[in-house]
């Protein structure tokens, strides 16, 4: 098995830490994006955390400490907006948002798919806000995620990319009421769903061939 430089796993331990974090703030009241967006201070709420963290997640706590420093250089960087906005975040390559309940109980995730949304870089952070805020209020689809500015080198388009998940693509009438209130948010241009079993082909739109399945 080929090891993961230490850097790398810094990176990926960041990622599962903030997504751990999530779960565990949101357990106690606000996202951690409402807390960062609101200025509210939540240093004695991350620490607890993270020491459950380092006590579940023993090796990824330690490559998270030794890429990023303690765990006062971490909280700066959530206050700054990593993992937060797509345009403050360079550690990890998405930012997800989940719908409030129980997603996973009975999901086929090859039934799954998603809206496709392309802006520019500049327009990242107020597109996922709409996106985002709707989705934790139950608004839109099971869940969404955006890229981020951190330099991905399996991107095919400088744009950053919002994916609206639906729970099943054979439902059309929760497929095109998520297309709508996507309209109601402002994004009115004609984008195209594309299903999870597509993805995991790794069958991708070229000149001549496209793999969406609607398209509105």
């Amino acid at each position: 098995m080929e090891e993961i430089d230490p850097e790398s796993l810094g990176e990926i331990a960041y990622g599962i830490f903030e997504v751990y974090l999530n779960r565990e703030l949101r357990l106690r009241g606000p996202y951690l994006f409402e807390l960062v967006e609101q200025g509210t201070d939540f240093e004695v709420d991350v620490a607890p955390v993270f020491k459950q963290f380092r006590e579940d997640y023993p090796d990824l706590a330690g490559a998270l400490l030794r890429r990023f420093g303690g765990i006062d250089a971490i909280y700066a960087s959530l206050r700054a907006g990593e993992g937060v906005l797509p345009s403050k975040t360079t550690r990890m390559y998405w930012i997800a948002q989940d719908a409030p309940g129980p997603l996973a109980r009975g999901l086929d995730d090859e039934q799954v798919g998603k809206w496709l949304i392309f802006v520019p870089p500049k327009e990242a952070d107020e597109a996922w806000r709409k996106i985002r805020d709707e989705t934790a209020k139950g608004l839109l689809g099971i869940s969404a995620k955006v890229s981020t500015a951190k330099p991905n080198p399996d991107s095919r388009d400088e744009r950053a990319v919002i994916y609206v998940y639906t729970r099943d693509w054979a439902d059309e009438a929760d497929v095109m009421r998520v297309r709508e209130r996507l309209r109601a948010l402002g994004f009115t241009e004609r984008i195209g769903y594309k299903r999870n079993i597509e993805t995991y082909r790794g069958e991708y739109s070229e000149e001549g061939r496209k793999v969406t399945y609607y398209s509105a």
